[in-house]
């Protein structure tokens, strides 16, 4: 059964800091590019950061660019976003997903910052 578990999420002051995990299972973890997406009140899902399989490749949205890393650890099965500098507008959940031939979505994390 395949399952992506995000985990991380809370309630963080503006300039805070924050690390989400996903922590995946039943599938070969390594063969999939991973994503880490999110979705704000009223707003469609967006694309965070993107890490591929194989190389390790990253790509974010410029919105978050140089406060935000993706990374991945295979032999954990697990992939992370470490989020600096937050802003009020980087609340939403925050989902991740691998993708391969087929796709899979966490339950998604709630990220809210706020003062």
């Amino acid at each position: 059964q395949v399952q992506l578990v995000e985990s991380g999420g809370g309630l963080v002051q503006p300039g805070g800091s924050l690390r989400l995990s996903c922590a995946a299972s039943g599938f070969t973890f390594r063969l999939y590019d991973m994503s880490w997406y999110r979705q704000a009140p009223g707003k469609d899902r967006e694309l965070v950061a993107v890490i591929t399989s194989g190389d390790g490749r990253t790509n974010y949205a410029d919105s978050v660019k140089g406060r935000f890393t993706i990374s991945r650890d295979n032999a954990k099965n697990t992939v992370y976003l470490q989020m600096n500098g937050l802003k009020p507008e980087d609340t939403a959940v925050y989902y991740c997903k691998a993708a391969r031939t087929r796709f899979y979505w966490g339950q998604g994390t709630q990220v809210t910052v706020s003062s």
